[in-house]
């Protein structure tokens, strides 16, 4: 009797565990268990390669939202970026929205840095300073096939 109680506990253990992970694994996908309450911002960029739905929004180094969504504007060629940012987080108008790369040639993220306004951005509304991903195989390419001309320029005729 007591072996069939032992084996019914150590059961609802572990699905205790497996119900907790589930909805760790449903929370963290959605986006959700940063906080409760968001706003939704507005960013164009000329660029966005390499960002994507569900990447962390940064201020000084603090997650605090992740991106919504990226559409392309038909009209000007751009990319419009929407992010969810915490409710609590008040940001001037002259804020400035730039991409980032974790580490050498890590994941792209979305760093905010707050400006010294005394207006604040409210829901909906657009950052209008920002600054775009650097393509970093281009400026190899580029740095790569510089180097070759300059050789080639000073290298003396036969």
């Amino acid at each position: 009797m007591k072996q069939t109680k032992l084996e019914f506990l150590v059961g609802a253990f572990v699905l205790l565990g497996l119900a907790a992970v589930a909805y760790l694994t449903v929370k963290l996908g959605a986006g959700t268990l940063l906080g409760g309450d968001t706003y939704k911002l507005e960013a164009r960029f000329t660029s966005v390669s390499g960002l994507n739905a569900g990447s962390n929004v940064v201020v000084a180094g603090v997650p605090v939202g992740r991106v919504e969504s990226i559409r392309m504007e038909p009209t000007e060629y751009t990319a419009i970026v929407t992010l969810n940012v915490m409710a609590g987080l008040k940001l001037p108008t002259d804020s400035m929205a730039s991409i980032k790369t974790t580490g050498l040639i890590g994941d792209k993220y979305l760093a905010l840095s707050p400006g010294a306004d005394e207006t604040y951005l409210k829901a909906g509304e657009r950052i209008t300073m920002t600054e775009s991903s650097v393509d970093l195989e281009s400026l190899i390419g580029k740095m790569a096939f510089g180097s070759v001309s300059e050789e080639t320029e000073k290298a003396p005729p036969p």
